[in-house]
């Protein structure tokens, strides 16, 4: 058996030795901040049309062009710019443009900016001497009078009226990044933004991470040269030190930096969170241990860098931090929610055993639980300070669904619920800066997604012709997933999904597919439209005679309480996995299952749950498509690895046992395996690990590598259409369909 012991050991052993010697050491398209912005007296809202930007106004929903593509048309240029992304100065007579867009790990995060007068009309480009499409994160001074970017790891302020360049800093390298993240930060914290504006518009507060002594890993390019070119990525495996972090505050005069002391070793502490307190220039900023389970608020004065603990939470597992909204947007910054002109945040925390709402008072006043009873707040939606109410996304009797309920914030309110209670699913709101607008999206399995907006006091459609209720039957189709409940003989409930084959025979026995993820990433159980497609098979599984089913076990991040979430803390690979083999069993019990056609398929996380489940599990499992899957827990990164299952230094036993390698001397079925070779998330040196494991003890299977994909395996030309024709003709191969 490959031992995950040896390979620890030789980390440590080679840690130790540089020590001693040198006496040291998915892709998701850009989303819709960008194509859809509300106006700050929340009665308009900003669409990108045409590369025009058009102003849209409420209850009329009237348009104009406020910005043509004329207007956006650079001097000397016969083409408008092609608008990625845009943003206001406060005063919203200026707008920021973001064009030229290129990718960065996940999203389009570096590219090109330009500033629009909408007084004068006149459109200037930003960092005209900085490198084409190397501009990130660009922002407008409170004062409207300078924009700050980031340009390849430093920060740069720029004059609106001279166009004048400054450097606030130099220093910046490869491995020394001012003002954006590395790819640990960026990957697992949703950390992309790094710097924030003073309210004064004098200074800037930064991150700074110090990745050169992050061990790079290699990845290789065997294709785009007669010579293999390697890859360098610093990428902290589990088990070694993270990054070391630190936030600065450099004023833009003299483009001096003033270091705050943030007490803890710098390599063994995170930085999550960093912002300037409303109406005062001192800086809010979250640090969580290593270990992810202490977590402190610091207020710290910049000009000193003196700093003091207000507010610090531990948990058994780990402390989850809340990330509001969508994280693949470029301006996702994990901001705090600020109450009481800043001198309170509404705080999340677990700690009653339920996900709740806390004001946390910066003065030192006791901290007031908001929201109350046994279910768990979702995400954020409005907050009515002039009101008393606090407007949220929660789903106290259905784990699948979710719904908006509101409660006053004093903490003395009932729940309400706001949603219509016709509409049973999943909704959604993007509400107006003053409340008095919202769009509400539904979706639920066999309802189309649909949209309408409403005025959100009174929560009535603006236009009763647009009404989502009111056009209901329009919108449904034919239900073809069921959801229900399973009961393992240890007692544990799950819910799960199933999509029954066409002309459904109860009196025959299909072949049932099981597609997995299993870990506290994602649940694969919503309540929402589209659920049960699988996207890696063509055709339709249903017509061509299989059952597909999906189970969410303990661990995967459902509103069903901490207990439920956490469980799985140092159990990866193993409680997931027993939960989702004992709820099978149950389900082949069923008399129209054929337990000798079960298949089960899942990517990334759900690849390493498929391994584990084909090796624990070889009895029930006889067909597996595994995808991109860590087959070595001690592989991955340090800030999920950790956070989900301790310090390998500590408890070492814990990741050998969770390991698919550890188990892949028993496959006995049918197995797939599938891996991208410029994956930088799950490296590619997960697939040569598990086959040189299989090989050791002659288990046949078959293995597909897409050089230079990544985790995603999208890129590339008919990689998308030929992985799907790989999965179809496997699956039916080995685990055939139709009924018997």
């Amino acid at each position: 058996m490959c031992s995950l012991k040896k390979i620890f050991s030789f980390k440590v052993q080679l840690k130790s030795v540089l020590f001693f010697a040198i006496i040291v050491l998915v892709s998701f398209q850009v989303f819709s901040q960008g194509g859809f912005k509300w106006s700050n007296d929340g009665n308009s809202y900003y669409r990108i049309e045409n590369n025009d930007i058009v102003q849209y106004t409420l209850p009329s929903n009237d348009s104009k062009v406020l910005i043509s593509k004329e207007q956006l048309t650079p001097m000397g240029n016969k083409n408008p710019l092609a608008v990625s992304y845009f943003t206001f100065s406060d005063d919203e007579q200026k707008v920021l443009i973001f064009t030229n867009t290129k990718r960065v790990w996940r999203i389009n995060t570096k590219g090109d900016y330009w500033v629009l007068d909408k007084v004068t009309g006149v459109l200037q480009q930003l960092g005209k001497t900085l490198p084409e499409s190397s501009l990130m994160f660009a922002k407008f001074s409170p004062d409207g009078k300078k924009v700050a970017y980031v340009s390849e790891n430093n920060i740069y302020v720029e004059n609106l009226d001279t166009s004048k360049i400054k450097a606030l800093t130099t220093d910046g390298t490869i491995t020394l990044i001012n003002g954006t993240f590395d790819w640990a930060y960026e990957e697992e914290f949703a950390c992309r933004d790094g710097f924030r504006w003073n309210p004064d518009s004098k200074s800037i507060a930064y991150w700074q991470i110090d990745a050169s002594d992050i061990k790079k890993f290699y990845m290789i390019n065997n294709t785009d040269a007669i010579y293999s070119q390697p890859i360098p990525l610093e990428y902290p495996k589990v088990g070694e030190k993270p990054s070391l972090c630190k936030v600065g505050v450099v004023t833009v005069d003299d483009a001096k930096t003033t270091w705050m002391d943030i007490p803890g070793d710098l390599r063994e502490n995170y930085l999550v969170r960093m912002e300037f307190i409303p109406s005062t220039k001192k800086l809010l900023i979250q640090q969580l241990n290593r270990k992810q389970n202490h977590s402190k608020l610091f207020i710290v004065e910049p000009k000193t860098g003196v700093s003091k603990v207000i507010q610090e939470e531990s948990d058994a597992a780990w402390v989850d931090i809340y990330q509001p909204g969508n994280p693949y947007t470029i301006d996702f910054t994990n901001n705090f929610i600020w109450l009481n002109g800043g001198k309170s945040i509404l705080w999340t925390s677990e700690k009653d055993g339920w996900r709740h709402l806390y004001n946390v008072s910066l003065e030192g006043k006791p901290e007031k639980l908001i929201t109350k009873g046994a279910y768990d707040f979702i995400d954020l939606t409005h907050i009515d300070i002039k009101k008393g109410y606090v407007y949220f996304m929660a789903s106290p009797n259905n784990a699948t669904q979710s719904y908006l309920y509101k409660t006053s914030l004093n903490g003395n309110g009932k729940l309400q619920l706001l949603s219509p209670k016709t509409l049973e699913g999943t909704h959604g709101y993007s509400v107006s800066p003053t409340g008095t607008y919202a769009i509400h999206t539904f979706s639920n399995h066999f309802t189309r997604p649909s949209r309408e907006f409403i005025s959100f006091t009174t929560q009535k459609p603006v236009k009763a012709s647009e009404s989502i209720e009111a056009n209901l039957i329009n919108l449904q189709e034919t239900p073809k997933v069921e959801f229900f409940k399973v009961k393992t003989s240890e007692g544990v409930e799950m819910d799960g999904w199933i999509v029954k084959p066409t002309n459904f025979d109860a009196t025959k026995k299909y072949p049932i597919v099981f597609y997995v993820y299993s870990e506290p990433a994602t649940t694969t159980v919503t309540d929402t439209y589209g659920i049960g497609r699988n996207r890696n098979y063509n055709g339709s599984m249903a017509d061509d005679g299989y059952i597909y089913i999906s189970l969410d076990n303990r661990g995967t991040p459902a509103p069903k309480g901490r207990e439920w979430r956490k469980s799985i803390y140092r159990n990866i690979g193993r409680i997931n996995i027993k939960d989702q083999a004992l709820a099978a069993k149950e389900i082949l019990k069923w008399d129209f299952v054929d337990s000798s056609r079960v298949a089960v398929w899942g990517h990334s996380g759900g690849g390493s749950a498929t391994l584990n489940l084909m090796f624990q599990y070889p009895d029930i499992y006889k067909t597996g498509i595994s995808l991109a899957a860590v087959a070595n827990q001690l592989t991955y990164d340090n800030i999920y690895q950790e956070r989900f299952m301790g310090l390998p230094q500590e408890n070492l036993e814990d990741f050998v046992n969770g390991s698919p390698v550890t188990y892949a001397k028993n496959l006995v079925g049918n197995l797939l395996y599938i891996h991208g070779t410029g994956d930088d998330n799950v490296h590619y040196q997960n697939a040569e690990i598990l086959i040189n494991e299989l090989v050791k003890y002659n288990k046949q299977f078959q293995f597909m590598a897409y050089p230079n994909r990544t985790h995603g395996i999208r890129e590339g030309e008919g990689t998308s259409e030929h992985l799907r024709t790989l999965y179809t003709n496997y699956l039916k191969t080995y685990c055939p369909p139709g009924a018997k």
